[in-house]
């Protein structure tokens, strides 16, 4: 995967805000091929917690795979916004997920972020969605 870019689509879900919730990553090739899934159940959180959470969950998962170009894809216009720097992050507890996030960017050789919408999004809401279904049930 060394000169290969690969595709991040990271979602965070919550059943009320705060509520329960899900963390869920997908990574796919150029050609949307599914290189691998990841979720995670985050218990009580906020939305915008279980987004950041997301994100972390797929870098990992990116860096685990020896992927060096990546194409992120949020459906958080907040947290698209933040991570490019166009926002500031002024609460305490995404300061710390910020900080987490950006160690891992540095990781990769290249990184693109970018918001798209939710429908656009599907594989990851999927596996966010799982990760409390799964712990629910």
């Amino acid at each position: 995967m060394e000169n290969e870019r690969a595709k991040l689509f990271t979602d965070g879900a919550c059943r009320g805000n705060p509520g329960i919730g899900g963390a869920g990553a997908v990574i796919t090739d150029e050609s949307d091929r599914v290189l691998w899934e990841g979720r995670a159940y985050l218990g009580r959180c906020t939305n915008n917690i279980a987004e950041y959470q997301a994100l972390i969950l797929g870098l990992k998962g990116a860096m685990a795979r020896g992927i060096c170009h990546l194409d992120v894809y949020l459906d958080s216009e907040l947290l698209a916004n933040q991570v490019n720097g166009t926002y500031k992050v002024k609460n305490e507890n995404l300061k710390v997920l910020m900080q987490e996030v950006r160690g891992l960017l540095s990781s990769f050789a290249s990184v693109r972020v970018k918001h798209v919408l939710r429908c656009h999004n599907a594989l990851a809401d999927r596996q966010a969605n799982l990760a409390i279904d799964e712990h629910s049930g």
